[in-house]
């Protein structure tokens, strides 16, 4: 069986590409990548590293010619990633595909704010119609991006946030890359929308006890609006399109959207959950 990882050279590819290739034959593994130099020390592993762009349609076949399972991680354009999804979709089957997983989000419903849901949605209901089995891997927040997150706040004394009491199941990279991997390699997952999370939700206040036992002084919780959240991240130096987006997040996680706890990790990644503690 062979097993074609999409973005390959990205943070989640290069995880789950280092789990595939300690689990299978090397030579069953293609990754895809815009660069395929950026994956030269893969391919000295045995991978095969194949050129594959989502911007150009008519050579995504040819990159998945031979290959039964795909996964598709979703690109970093959000808002114009929908047709590339779709594009890779369409190639796969034309391409005699039979399987896709593609990296989603919790809850891509319209009453989610979070502003990666339409992508998401879409692509979900591409695949559904593309006559492919498919998987949802609906990944929550990923736990490493709020290290920093953390250590600003325990360097600053404040956590200033706009989740309000909800909380986010955060979970790390290197566990979303082993449930990839479980169904990649597995059997019985076809049709099936998984929930991958940590260990348990974390609220606001969670959040400043960690950054309190970084410093070792507490750290007051600061609860803003989400109009008081962008602008406090646009002048901190953040771009005015990711700005939004990172307050859409914590919109989400105030309604809830994000509280949900699973066991994924363990039952279909075989590996214990990497709580935010442990990480921090």
């Amino acid at each position: 069986m062979t097993i074609a990882i999409t973005g390959a050279s990205g943070q989640l590819g290069r995880l789950v590409a280092d789990q595939l290739l300690d689990t299978v034959d090397p030579a069953e593994v293609v990754l895809l990548t815009r660069d395929p130099a950026k994956l030269a020390a893969y391919a000295e592993r045995g991978a095969d590293v194949r050129a594959a762009d989502f911007g150009k349609p008519d050579e995504l076949v040819e990159a998945f010619a031979g290959v039964e399972r795909v996964l598709l991680i979703s690109t970093d354009v959000v808002g114009a990633r929908v047709e590339g999804h779709r594009a890779a979709i369409d190639a796969a089957a034309k391409a005699g595909v039979r399987h896709i997983a593609y990296t989603s989000v919790p809850e891509p419903t319209p009453d989610n704010p979070a502003g990666v849901v339409p992508d998401h949605a879409a692509t979900e209901e591409a695949l559904r119609e593309s006559g492919l089995a498919w998987t949802m891997l609906r990944n929550s927040l990923y736990a490493d991006m709020q290290v920093d997150s953390v250590a600003q706040a325990a360097a600053s004394g404040q956590l200033i946030t706009n989740i309000g009491d909800g909380g986010a199941a955060y979970v790390t990279r290197a566990d979303c890359a082993a449930v990839a991997v479980g169904v990649l390699t597995g059997e019985g997952h076809e049709g099936k929308a998984y929930d991958v999370t940590g260990p348990r939700a974390y609220t606001a206040a969670d959040l400043g006890e960690l950054a309190g036992q970084q410093s070792g002084k507490p750290v007051e919780v600061v609860q803003v609006d989400d109009e008081a959240y962008t602008a406090g991240l646009v002048s901190a130096g953040l771009p005015d399109f990711i700005a939004p987006l990172l307050t859409s997040f914590g919109a989400a996680t105030r309604l809830g959207k994000l509280a949900t706890v699973t066991d994924v990790v363990e039952r279909v990644g075989g590996r214990t959950p990497t709580p935010l503690d442990a990480l921090v």
